[in-house]
């Protein structure tokens, strides 16, 4: 399925929301003296597949130019 500019650019800020959440969501668990280290090592993985999706929505609303 081809997605279409608008569906990419929705997707795009979806992600980008979750993706500042989670940050919001580790620092604060990360100010704790008694934080789960497994639940943050977790929560950063996602973090950074979001990144990597992001990434890639991006570079799809990129044309491609040959230069």
């Amino acid at each position: 399925m081809e997605w279409t500019q608008e569906q990419i650019k929705t997707k795009l800020a979806e992600l980008e929301l979750e993706h500042r959440d989670l940050d919001d969501v580790i620092n604060s668990l990360t100010a704790q003296s008694d934080f789960d280290q497994i639940k943050v090592s977790r929560l950063k993985k996602r973090k950074l597949n979001l990144k990597d999706a992001i990434s890639s929505l991006r570079n799809r609303l990129i044309p491609n130019i040959i230069a």
